[in-house]
């Protein structure tokens, strides 16, 4: 009975130490997820749409007449001090002091509408509406570098893990050969000097497979802040499509595009690049606003107005009056102030250009060089694959011939580096052209999160 507890304790601790582990497992589309959930960059931005919605409401405000309405009472009281008057046989008579109050109801209701006011409250909508599409294009972009820069941060630290596999195994590796030095050293068939630098080597070894643990820790440690989750917390960093990227990167390699075509693309695409394309909407705004101090305004009112003594409802509308007209003023502006603010709306229309012009450019130039980056990616996939293959071949030769006393411990500590440097080249060079290729997509930025 008691040996059945201790069995169901240990299953049941088991159980639960694996249903915790698969809660921790972190794929890249949960930290994707996560990162676009959390990220500040992006909350900053996603209120900043919120805010520009706001205020084209706000805009949209200025076509709505003005209404308003009144509903008075006043009382006024007029006093005469006494006085003393003759009557017609001349005889003084004294008249009392008299107070006399009167009062006057009066309600009313009008409304104003501006007609025309030298387009300045359509230049403010259309600067509004071009304000909400410019924080959007750049809410999107937010989103799409915080993506990248997360999918940096994943693969470094797959690429740090399989770092350190390779760091374990050359270990094995090594401390495998040293039990077989150490045992021909004691049959006489190998130097103690060949056990010593053995033991060396498998020192090294282990620095080295502790600086590897320690590089992959730290990555994890910033892809955890970067995700706003708690670095103590132990996660499972594994996604099996990467895995499988990986293996299909050693058969062969995806149709590239044209620069021109990937250029295209990414004019049509780029959020940003039509964030900058929006300024130029924005300053063209901002000179119908100058200039919209040269022109006079227009507007039409028209109100009603009731007035009365006394509150009696059923005669209280009999004094009224309305009135309907049409108003056009205009007001000389400042000429100096005024001259200056609309030679100012024309150098921010020359700038925007300018950096339109300059926009162009900059994405011509990353899509040139995320193009060469990824072909520079390839090539040294490629190498490193045959590298590895060649590398291991002559690491077995070294150590067979080792072992049959045909060739010294150098050569295969030099086979056993070659071979060791090979693999940990491989490893970065299929990371490299994983993150090559996600470059690319995001300098065409085609793909939305």
């Amino acid at each position: 009975m008691k040996k059945l507890f201790v069995v169901l304790m240990v299953t049941a601790w088991l159980f639960r130490a694996g249903a915790q582990q698969a809660r921790n497992v972190l794929r890249l589309d949960d930290a994707l997820k996560m990162a676009l959930e959390q990220n500040i960059g992006v909350r900053l931005a996603e209120n900043s749409v919120e805010s520009a919605e706001n205020n084209v409401t706000s805009a949209y405000g200025a076509y709505v007449p003005q209404l308003y309405a009144v509903a008075s009472f006043n009382r006024t009281g007029v006093s005469s001090p006494p006085s003393i008057i003759q009557d017609q046989g001349g005889f003084p008579r004294p008249i009392p002091r008299t107070e006399q109050y009167y009062n006057l109801y009066r309600t009313g209701f009008g409304v104003t509408y501006t007609l025309f006011d030298g387009f300045n409250r359509e230049a403010s909508l259309s600067s509004a509406l071009t304000n909400e599409d410019q924080a959007r294009h750049q809410y999107l972009r937010t989103r799409q570098q915080t993506a990248f820069a997360v999918q940096n941060a994943y693969l470094n630290v797959l690429r740090n893990e399989q770092l350190v596999k390779v760091a374990e195994e050359n270990l094995k590796r090594d401390r495998r050969q040293l039990e077989r030095i150490t045992e021909s050293s004691k049959v006489g068939a190998a130097s103690l000097a060949d056990v010593y630098r053995q033991q060396s080597v498998v020192a090294n070894d282990e620095v080295n497979l502790i600086s590897a643990q320690n590089t992959y820790d730290k990555s994890k440690a910033d892809l955890l802040n970067l995700l706003a989750l708690d670095p103590n917390t132990d996660y499972v960093i594994a996604d099996t499509d990467i895995e499988r990227q990986i293996q299909e990167q050693g058969s062969g390699f995806g149709i590239v595009e044209p620069s021109e075509d990937l250029t295209r693309r990414a004019l049509e695409s780029r959020p940003d690049y039509k964030s900058t394309m929006v300024g130029v909407d924005l300053a063209d705004n901002g000179i119908t606003r100058a200039w919209s101090l040269y022109y006079p305004t227009v507007s039409v009112n028209g109100g009603f107005s009731t007035n009365a003594q006394e509150y009696v409802p059923a005669t209280s509308w009999s004094n009224r009056a309305s009135n309907v007209g049409l108003t056009l003023s205009w007001q000389l502006p400042e000429i100096f102030g005024s001259l200056t603010r609309v030679q100012n709306a024309y150098v921010s229309r020359r700038s925007a250009d300018l950096q339109l012009e300059q926009k162009e450019r900059d994405i011509r130039v990353e899509v040139k060089k995320a193009l060469l980056d990824l072909e520079a990616a390839r090539k040294q996939l490629e190498a490193t694959q045959k590298s590895v293959k060649s590398a291991e071949q002559d690491r077995r030769v070294a150590e067979e011939r080792y072992n049959l006393g045909a060739g010294t411990l150098l050569d295969l500590y030099i086979a056993n580096a070659n071979y060791v440097n090979a693999q940990a080249s491989n490893v970065n060079a299929n990371y490299n052209y994983i993150i090559s290729r996600r470059n690319l997509e995001y300098v065409v930025g085609e793909r939305g999160y």
